[in-house]
């Protein structure tokens, strides 16, 4: 009798002992699970072949055989390059924009030379400035015959091209007020679509125009005098650049100086 119950107070003893050996796995596999996680949060091949060696001794080949595919060998990010655009093409441009601005002031000649007509060169392109006074009368949208035919020349140069052109119409501060336009704002918006109507007749795709009336503002001489106003009356063709570059005026022959 006193044999059974020393075999049965030992069975007991080992029973309640057994969950250690449970408990130990359990922390021992937790341990191995965050040193792996560790090492997947900053792989390099040195640190992942240190670890796989070292859990390889101590739990066997199976363990390492569940780490994911990607931990093991990824490439090293490199920063992304930046792609230049050929200067080739750069000076491809400027060369075009040169000659259409040359073709320009060879069907403006004698504008250009009676000051009628301003050709110049901006980081937006090539501007046209015209004199409202040779293009239309005083207080109208409609094209003089002799200006339609001057600008007929131009959208003959412009046709073959693809840059974008915005005609802008511009006024003096002199108020107007008609039936057909209520203030300046009307006037010089009519003008700009009217030579945004020529170019259409003559080829120009519509795609490429846009008429833009800023009235009275934006003068490029003070409202004060006679000159400075009918200055300030004025219709620009502007021919936009895709490629930025410097403010230069462009003369009647050869290559425009830098100023």
């Amino acid at each position: 009798m006193r044999r059974r119950r020393k075999y049965l107070d030992q069975r007991q003893s080992d029973n309640h002992e057994r969950w250690l050996v449970s408990y130990a796995d359990f922390i021992t596999l937790l341990f191995a699970f965050f040193v792996v996680m560790y090492a997947l949060s900053s792989v390099s091949e040195g640190k992942y072949r240190v670890l796989s060696d070292s859990l390889v001794s101590a739990f066997g080949s199976k363990l390492i055989e569940r780490v994911p595919p990607a931990a093991q060998a990824l490439p090293p990010v490199l920063p992304p390059r930046r792609i230049a655009k050929p200067s080739g093409m750069q000076d491809r441009q400027r060369e075009q924009m040169r000659g259409i601005a040359q073709n320009i002031l060879k069907v403006l000649d004698s504008l250009v030379r009676d000051g009628q007509v301003k050709v110049t060169q901006s980081n937006r392109g090539i501007a046209v400035e015209i004199n409202a006074s040779v293009l239309f009368a005083s207080g109208q949208a409609q094209l003089r015959a002799d200006s339609g035919r001057a600008l007929q020349r131009v959208a003959r140069v412009l046709a073959p091209s693809d840059q974008g052109i915005e005609v802008e119409g511009y006024s003096d501060d002199t108020p107007i007020s008609t039936s057909q336009f209520p203030s300046n704002w009307e006037l010089s918006s009519a003008r700009a679509s009217s030579v945004v109507r020529l170019f259409l007749d003559n080829g120009v795709a519509a795609e490429r125009l846009s008429a833009i009336g800023y009235g009275p503002n934006r003068p490029v001489m003070p409202n004060d005098t006679p000159e400075g106003r009918a200055r300030n009356r004025r219709v620009t063709v502007m021919i936009l650049a895709e490629t930025p570059g410097k403010v230069v005026d462009i003369p009647l022959d050869g290559p425009a100086p830098a100023r």
